[in-house]
């Protein structure tokens, strides 16, 4: 799938918002990703006893995941600039009990932080900045000789159906113009290594993960696209990529999975891009 335009806007915008919805739509999102975020961690060498910074924590997903990488003896600090976000991300935490992880509402690029890091991780983070490489250059600035940083982001350009499933990849289209449009980057793949190596950190290992699948096994994957359409209609509408009558929300998940059905087809999910570089 084709992108509507390359260019990234010079102030990128964060669509997706901080609304309940959207966090109770990332934590369904979190459990589909969870395996994938687990392996490009374990990959890139997060082990127990590490002193990890999460930027761009949301509900805490990731600073979970992480903490159990780090064990009792490591420790994990979440950060992200919504006070929504760190609110829930406090509230999971004390409800899991979880001594090794606390939350700060700020900017990591700009935050000073009392010791270094292990590691800095994020999931989704990047792709919403106008200028990756600064953020990665200043993200680096936390971490002590020889730690990692290591983040996991989308890639939609492979995004495709066969035979074609035509409302699915309309939502896709859809969801990706709203996002350029919007100021980031939905298709990551192609821009993670020039922002490593723009931000003066070695060349990163590159890893990739996508869902392929048909029948009912597409399912949980077709919800997801619906929900990422429900969290940006109204960027769909502000920008004129589509209106509420032709995403049809109510119906957009059954359509799409009858489609599935009746054509015996097959879904290409976006894929899932890890890149770490040691310092």
């Amino acid at each position: 799938m084709k992108n509507p335009t390359d260019k990234v806007a010079p102030t990128a915008e964060y669509a997706l918002g901080h609304s309940d919805r959207e966090l109770e739509r990332l934590g369904t999102q979190a459990r589909l990703l969870e395996p994938i975020t687990r392996e490009f961690f374990i990959d890139a060498g997060i082990v127990p006893g590490m002193r990890i910074l999460d930027v761009g924590c949301g509900g805490g997903d990731v600073a979970f995941l992480a903490a159990d990488l780090a064990g009792d003896k490591g420790s994990v600090g979440g950060v992200d600039r919504a006070p929504a976000a760190i609110v829930t991300a406090r509230r999971r935490a004390e409800a899991r009990s979880l001594r090794n992880v606390s939350f700060r509402e700020g900017d990591p690029a700009e935050m000073i932080f009392e010791e270094s890091f292990d590691a800095v991780v994020g999931r989704y983070v990047l792709l919403f900045q106008a200028d990756a490489a600064h953020m990665l250059r200043q993200l680096a600035r936390h971490l002590q000789p020889g730690g990692l940083i290591v983040f996991h982001e989308p890639d939609w350009s492979a995004v495709r159906s066969f035979p074609p499933v035509p409302t699915y990849d309309r939502c896709c289209r859809w969801i990706v113009e709203a996002g350029i449009l919007g100021g980031s980057n939905w298709n990551m793949a192609d821009k993670l290594h020039a922002a490593f190596l723009a931000a003066g950190l070695p060349a990163p290992t590159m890893h990739m993960k996508t869902f392929v699948g048909g029948g009912t096994r597409a399912g949980e994957w077709l919800r997801a696209v619906a929900e990422i359409a429900a969290t940006l209609l109204p960027a769909m509408e502000k920008f004129g990529v589509a209106t509420a009558a032709e995403v049809d929300l109510a119906t957009l998940a059954e359509r799409m999975s009858q489609e599935v059905a009746q054509n015996n087809s097959v879904i290409f999910w976006r894929s899932e891009i890890g890149a770490w570089s040691p310092l």
